[in-house]
C-alpha cells in the first residue's frame, strides 16, 4: 500500500439519475440530513439518519445491500460514505444531494 492509497475514497460517486436506477433495482436510499430538512423535502422511501445519529445507528443498516447515501448538497453524505465504507458497508455517494435530485426532475416528497 502505497502513501497516498490511504486518500483514496473507498466508495464512488453517482448522479441522482443513476442513483434512481440503483434504487429501483434494490438499493437502499439513506438521507444523512436532519429531520426538518427531510421533513420539507424528500426522495421516496429514503430512511432518515441523520449524520450525528449514524455512529450509534449502523446496526439499522444492511451490510448485503447497496445504501447509496445523500444529503442537501453532497458534504454530509461524502462524510456518511467515509464512515459507512470503513464500517464495511456497500456504499454510494449521491452527488449534488437533494438540490441535484431536484434539478434531475426525479420524484420528490413535500410536506
Amino acid at each position: 500500500m502505497g502513501l497516498f492509497d490511504m486518500f483514496k475514497k473507498k466508495f464512488e460517486s453517482v448522479s441522482p439519475t443513476e442513483a434512481q436506477g440503483r434504487i429501483e433495482a434494490g438499493a437502499m436510499l439513506l438521507d444523512v440530513r436532519e429531520s426538518g430538512e427531510y421533513q420539507a423535502v424528500h426522495a421516496p422511501a429514503a430512511k432518515l439518519i441523520s449524520l450525528g445519529a449514524l455512529p450509534r445507528r449502523l446496526k439499522e443498516l444492511p451490510k448485503e445491500r447497496e445504501i447509496l447515501v445523500i444529503c442537501a448538497s453532497g458534504t454530509r453524505s461524502t462524510q456518511a460514505a467515509n464512515l459507512l465504507a470503513a464500517e464495511g458497508f456497500q456504499v454510494t455517494n449521491v452527488s449534488g444531494g437533494m438540490a441535484g435530485w431536484q434539478r434531475a426532475g426525479l420524484r420528490t416528497v413535500k410536506k
